[in-house]
C-alpha cells in the first residue's frame, strides 16, 4: 500500500486521462444516440460519408482503452478507498458517495459496453437505454468528484511541483489529499532543508492500517512518525565489543536523523521511486495501447492486421462483408425470397409498387459507403441500386420530405426506421440491390435494403417492403 505509484500526482495524471476518455465517449455516444432517436428539428451532416464510422470507432476504441486506465486509477487510490474511518463527516460522506457512484457506474458502463461489441447480453435490462442513462450518471458524478478534489488537482497538476530534486514525491498535507501517510510533512525547498519524514506507510488506521503496515514491512512507529524505526527502516544496534560505543536517547536519534538525511540515500531513494513510477506508467501505457491496437482493426483499415480480439473481421462474410443479424434470426427467410415480393412506395397522393426488375429499370447508381455498426465494426463497400430521391419523385413527394421505411421483419426495435430529408435527398442514399459487384445476399437484405451516408448500421434497414412519405 506504500508503493511510490500511490500518490496524489499519479492519481491526477490518471484522472486527466480518464476524464478525457470519458468526455470523448460521452460526446460520440450522445451523437450515436441522437442519430437513432433524433428530435424533430434535428438535421445531421451527410458528409464526410465516413463520419459515423469515425465517431463510433472512436467511441468503442476509447471505451476499451478506459478499462486499463480505470484499473490503474483504482490501484493508485486504493489506500484512500479503504481508509479508516471510511467517513469523517457530512461533506466527506457526500464525497465518498459520489466516488462510489462514479466507480460503480464506470465499471458497469465499460463492462457492458465491451460485451455489447460481441453482441452478448447476459442481463435482463435493455442495453441501449441503460447505456445512455449511465453516461449522464458518470458525467454528473465526475463533475462532483472533480469539484471535490480541485485543490489536490491544482496542487499536483504539474510534475515539477510534485517531486523534489531527487525525484521523491512532495507530500503536501495542505492539499487535502487522502493519499498521504500519517504525520507526513511537506518537503520545502530552502537553503537548509529539514530531514524528510519517512514516506512509507498508508493512511489507514486501526486493524486495517496494521495489516497494510505488515504488508509493507513497516511498523507503527515508522508509519506514524515514532522515534525508533524498525522493520525495513530499522537501524541496526551497535555490536557488543565494537569500537563504536552504543548510544541511546536523543543523541542517537539526532545521529541517525543526520545519517538518514545524507545526499546519497536521498538520491538512491528518489531513483528507486522514479524507476517504480516509470515502470508502472509504462505498464499502463502498454496495456492501453495493446487493447486498442488489438481491437481497432474492426473499424480501421490501418489496424486491420492486428485485429486479434475485435468482434468482427473485415472482409469476412457474405458479399465480403460481416453480418450482424441474419435472415433466419430476423424470421424473413420465406417472405424475402417470395416470388411475389414488391416494394411499395407511398406518397401523399400517389402510391406505386415495384418488383425488383422495375426498380432496376428506373436506373441504378453506384456509391461507395461504409456499413458502420454501433457495436464498433465498420467496413467500406460498393453498393448499387436506385436513388431514394428518384423513388420519391416517382410518387410526387415534395422536396424536404421525411421518410419512413418498414422492413419485412415482424419483430425488433429497428423494424421501422425514420429518415430525415438530409438523407432522403442525398444522391448517395440508395435502395440497394447489389453489393460489391454481386446480387445482394439474403443475409445482407435481399431483395432490397437501405444504405445512406453517415448513419448507424441499425438504421440501414434490410429486407424492406414499404417506403412512406410522412411530411
Amino acid at each position: 500500500m506504500a508503493s511510490p505509484n500511490r500518490n496524489a500526482r499519479s492519481a491526477v495524471v490518471l484522472g486527466r486521462l480518464l476524464g478525457i476518455a470519458f468526455l470523448v465517449c460521452f460526446g460520440t455516444g450522445i451523437y450515436s444516440h441522437l442519430l437513432q432517436e433524433p428530435l424533430g428539428w434535428m438535421r445531421f451532416p451527410t458528409r464526410p460519408t465516413q463520419l459515423y464510422q469515425f465517431t463510433q470507432g472512436l467511441h468503442i476504441t476509447t471505451g476499451i482503452a478506459i478499462i486499463p486506465l480505470l484499473l490503474a486509477k483504482l490501484n493508485t487510490v486504493m489506500p484512500a478507498l479503504v481508509q479508516v474511518p471510511p467517513v469523517r463527516g457530512v461533506l466527506h460522506l457526500l464525497e465518498r458517495v459520489s466516488i462510489a457512484v462514479l466507480v460503480s457506474a464506470s465499471i458497469l458502463q465499460v463492462g457492458t459496453g465491451l460485451l455489447n461489441t460481441y453482441q452478448w447480453y447476459p442481463w435482463p435490462f435493455p442495453f441501449r437505454q441503460v447505456h445512455n442513462a449511465m453516461a449522464y450518471v458518470i458525467i454528473g458524478s465526475l463533475v462532483v468528484h472533480v469539484a471535490a478534489k480541485l485543490p489536490v488537482i491544482a496542487r499536483y497538476w504539474r510534475k515539477r511541483d510534485s517531486y523534489d530534486e531527487h525525484g521523491r514525491f512532495i507530500a503536501d498535507p495542505a492539499s487535502g489529499s487522502e493519499l498521504l501517510p500519517p504525520a507526513q510533512e511537506a518537503r520545502v525547498q530552502s537553503a537548509a532543508p529539514a530531514p524528510a519524514a519517512p514516506t512509507a506507510g498508508p493512511t489507514a488506521r486501526g486493524l486495517t492500517g496494521r495489516l497494510f503496515r505488515w504488508i509493507d514491512g513497516t511498523d507503527a512507529a515508522a508509519a506514524g512518525g515514532g522515534s525508533r524505526p524498525t522493520g525495513r527502516h530499522a537501524v541496526p544496534e551497535a555490536r557488543v565489543g565494537s569500537e563504536e560505543p552504543t548510544t541511546d536517547g536523543p543523541e542517537a536519534d539526532t545521529a541517525e536523523a543526520s545519517r538518514a538525511s545524507r545526499p546519497v540515500p536521498e538520491v538512491a531513494q528518489g531513483r528507486r521511486e522514479r524507476i517504480a513510477r516509470r515502470g508502472f506508467f509504462a505498464g499502463v501505457t502498454a496495456a492501453a495501447v495493446g487493447v486498442v491496437a488489438l481491437t481497432a482493426g474492426q473499424s480501421s483499415k490501418l489496424a486491420e492486421p492486428f485485429n486479434v480480439f475485435g468482434a468482427r473481421g473485415r472482409g469476412l462474410g457474405a458479399n465480403g462483408l460481416p453480418v450482424n443479424r441474419t435472415a433466419r434470426a430476423a424470421g424473413v427467410l420465406a417472405t424475402a425470397t417470395a416470388a411475389d415480393w414488391t416494394l411499395t412506395v407511398v406518397g401523399r397522393d400517389v402510391t406505386q409498387t415495384f418488383v425488383r426488375a422495375e426498380l432496376v429499370a428506373l436506373g441504378t447508381a453506384q456509391a461507395d459507403l461504409p456499413i458502420s455498426c454501433v457495436e464498433g465494426w465498420s467496413q467500406m463497400a460498393s453498393w448499387k441500386g436506385v436513388r431514394m430521391r428518384d423513388l420519391l419523385r416517382a410518387v410526387q413527394a415534395e422536396p424536404g420530405s421525411h421518410v419512413r421505411v418498414t422492413s419485412l421483419e415482424r419483430h425488433g426495435g429497428y423494424r421501422i426506421m425514420d429518415m430525415g430529408p438530409e438523407y432522403a435527398e442525398d444522391p448517395t442514399t440508395l435502395v440497394a440491390l447489389e453489393l460489391n459487384g454481386a446480387t445482394l445476399d439474403l443475409d445482407h437484405g435481399f431483395p432490397a435494403r437501405i444504405i445512406a451516408p453517415g448513419r448507424p448500421g441499425v438504421l440501414q434497414t434490410k429486407w424492406i417492403e414499404k417506403i412512406e412519405v410522412l411530411r
